[in-house]
């Protein structure tokens, strides 16, 4: 009997030694990529990346892991003609990644991912005397923007829907703008009232899925298949 709670005892702790290694191996590997996620991307702060399944140790031996989750915030992205536009809340979950065998790259099955703009970060990437912000829904139940402000000698309060053009690019499109009349004005004020902004450095295999304004701000999401992932 003692034989055996003898053995027991080494099975727990060899047990607890196991979970150990494995938490640890998993903390040094999501550190190591948020590391290269932040060099490779040109990011100022570090992303936070989790790794999940378990044990961690069988998957990469395996070379395939369950899900990876990252998560980034306060990026700051070329909103066109000199302006950038703060993103906020940019997640995105990997599933079922398969690992080179070099471990260089990895592709992953399916993901999604969301990304969050504030009104105030818009206002703020238009410019000087410029707010934008929520104007409800159209008859459609499309939700659309409110953009109002003095620009040029003009006073503005127009419309804007926000739209994504071809997979990989957030359009905002004033319907209507002052100056209409005026040879080049209409064009001078939508330098400021519009905005398109196309997603460089998208995973192959990545796509603007929709987007939707909300109180709050945009909401836009992305999905894939077949997503590749440099190393």
């Amino acid at each position: 009997m003692r034989a055996l709670r003898i053995t027991l005892i080494v099975f727990v702790v060899l047990g607890v030694l196991f979970v150990a290694a494995d938490r640890l191996a998993v903390y040094l590997a999501e550190s190591e990529a948020a590391d290269k996620i932040k060099s490779s991307q040109g990011l100022t702060s570090t992303p936070d990346v989790s790794i999940k399944g378990f044990p961690f140790l069988t998957q990469v031996a395996g070379k395939e892991l369950d899900e990876v989750e990252i998560g980034m915030d306060g990026l700051t992205t070329d909103a066109g003609g000199g302006r950038s536009v703060r993103v906020t809340e940019l997640t995105a979950t990997l599933h079922d990644v398969r690992i080179s065998s070099s471990f260089s790259s990895a592709t992953a099955d399916s993901a999604t991912g969301s990304a969050h703009i504030s009104y105030a970060d818009l206002s703020t990437a238009a410019g000087q005397g410029i707010t934008v912000g929520y104007a409800g829904e159209d008859q459609s139940g499309r939700g659309r923007v409110k953009i109002t402000g003095q620009l040029l000698g003009f006073s503005v309060s127009t419309l804007s829907t926000v739209t994504i053009v071809n997979g990989d690019t957030i359009r905002l499109h004033a319907e209507s703008v002052p100056g209409g009349n005026i040879p080049g004005a209409e064009q001078k004020v939508r330098q400021r009232t519009d905005m398109e902004r196309k997603i460089d450095g998208l995973p192959t295999g990545m796509r603007l899925d929709k987007v939707e304004t909300t109180k709050d701000g945009i909401d836009v999401s992305v999905v894939g298949k077949n997503v590749e992932l440099a190393g």
